[in-house]
């Protein structure tokens, strides 16, 4: 009877322990950060297929995202996916791209300003003008020749930033704080 007793305390002593557990373990994840492992080569080289990052979820209810962050957004053509992209266009800005250069037109920079992107390896020697309105970001990929981005789909909604990486754990030889961030 009194092993009954002990198998019966220990049961619930482990639902305890579950759901504190959960408790704490949720909200975590679905407020603050959240795993992410990068699929494909839209980043490459500054990201990698299998890259297993940690994602800040907090600080984009506090602060403004910045022009070159390295973002995880929802893919606005279907929210159920997730895409890793550097934000280049921020709202009521004029983003035009030629022969591969990228500038930036706003009310601070009405003569535009061309953006460094001496971090890319992968050029694409492309044409491209989009406006964006309120909200609206331009976000994309370092291998700029292999990348599914706002050029393709169009502009992100604020809504669908995610967060930013801030830990990269794999591969190990990798690891680092703040990964991509320029």
């Amino acid at each position: 009877m009194e092993s009954e007793q002990k198998k019966e305390g220990g049961f619930w002593e482990l639902v305890k322990y579950v759901a504190i557990a959960l408790l704490i373990i949720i909200p975590f994840r679905i407020f603050i950060a959240q795993p992410y492992v990068v699929s494909g080569s839209s980043m490459d080289p500054t990201f990698k297929d299998g890259d297993y990052l940690i994602v800040d979820q907090l600080s984009k209810r506090f602060e403004e995202p910045k022009r070159g962050d390295v973002v995880i957004i929802r893919y606005p053509k279907d929210p159920s996916k997730f895409f890793i992209k550097r934000l280049i266009g921020f709202p009521n800005e004029k983003v035009e791209i030629k022969s591969g250069v990228v500038t930036i037109f706003n009310e601070k920079n009405q003569e535009g300003l061309t953006l460094d992107d001496s971090y890319i390896v992968y050029p694409k020697k492309d044409n491209f003008v989009a406006e964006l309105g309120d909200n609206e970001y331009f976000v994309m990929g370092d291998n700029r020749a292999g990348s599914s981005d706002s050029r393709v789909w169009g502009s992100l909604p604020r809504e669908n930033i995610i967060g930013e990486p801030i830990l990269r754990l794999l591969p190990l030889n990798k690891i680092s704080v703040r990964p991509g961030m320029n």
